[in-house]
């Protein structure tokens, strides 16, 4: 029995992992291209949520999860063009004054539009109750939002390894200026990747609504654990932000069976220890930064 609940915890970290995940991968992808800390990165995560709160009354939570990342990734298209765009080979301190504040006004922006008060958020009936094996018990949505947030991860790994464009912005990460030498405009593929990754971030904020709630302040207060990851993870690395969002779940997860108190603590114990015995992260790379 002992074991079937630190399997469970365990499951647990990994859901947590994937959560971490899907805005983190975003976060490292616009800094690792433009150059750019995205403060207001939480933001999107927090209207993505909101977004699927007010659009399941009237499409269902299948429309909701699909039209909510499509309508944040849109408004990304504006957030890059008047934005973002002014900023990439600006002082990064500039950026990151922007992007803080921007964070602050899209706060305040859904207390005023929905109210300071959380917004009740259930988890759809076709999806409530329990995987049985055995002693092995385990809720059936987190199981779908375990398989959702491998999807969205093999989706983006063959956009970023097996297409033309992700071999351009692979390339745009590595070496700017000798893809600007052979003609190739960075700026388009730097929209698409602020697109791909406000669009993550509305995704998790979709999924784990109905476990984490919906309130103002949750776009800030996932940055914190969304930042460790990536520092954890490595600046320019796919793998190792996604090795790092993994274990930080597992860590977390192993850490609250054993000594509950100390469950959000070990993340940063973890990064701690990881930048001790390697400064740019799991696996990170030397970058250059977008021109």
């Amino acid at each position: 029995m002992e074991f079937v609940f630190l399997l469970e915890q365990v499951i647990n970290g990994l859901l947590v992992g994937g959560y971490y995940l899907l805005i983190a991968l975003g976060l490292s992808l616009i800094f690792s291209l433009g150059g750019v800390v995205n403060l207001a990165h939480g933001a999107f995560y927090a209207l993505g949520a909101y977004l699927a709160v007010a659009l399941t009354g009237y499409v269902g939570f299948g429309g909701a999860a699909v039209l909510s990342p499509l309508i944040v990734g849109l408004l990304g298209v504006l957030f890059e063009r008047f934005l973002l765009r002014r900023f990439y080979s600006a002082d990064p301190i500039l950026s990151l004054l922007l992007t803080f504040g921007l964070a602050m006004v899209a706060e305040q922006l859904l207390r005023m539009i929905w109210g300071a008060s959380p917004l009740p958020a259930s988890i759809p009936a076709v999806f409530k109750g329990q995987f049985v094996v055995g002693e092995f018990i385990y809720s059936r949505y987190r199981l779908l939002m375990l398989g959702v947030v491998f999807i969205a991860l093999a989706g983006i790994w063959l956009l970023l390894n097996k297409t033309s464009f992700g071999r351009v912005v692979r390339a745009g990460v590595q070496r700017p200026d000798m893809v600007a030498v052979l003609g190739i405009r960075l700026q388009p593929y730097m929209t698409a990747i602020v697109v791909l990754g406000v669009g993550l971030a509305a995704l998790a904020g979709v999924l784990f609504a109905p476990i984490s709630g919906v309130h103002p302040a949750m776009g800030t207060e996932i940055m914190t654990a969304a930042f460790v990851v990536v520092v954890i993870g490595g600046l320019g690395s796919f793998w190792g932000v996604v090795l790092a969002a993994l274990l930080v779940g597992v860590v977390r997860g192993i850490t609250i069976h054993f000594y509950p108190p100390a469950g959000e603590a070990s993340m940063y114990l973890l990064m701690l220890l990881v930048l001790m015995f390697r400064p740019r992260g799991l696996l990170g790379e030397r970058i250059e930064r977008f021109e």
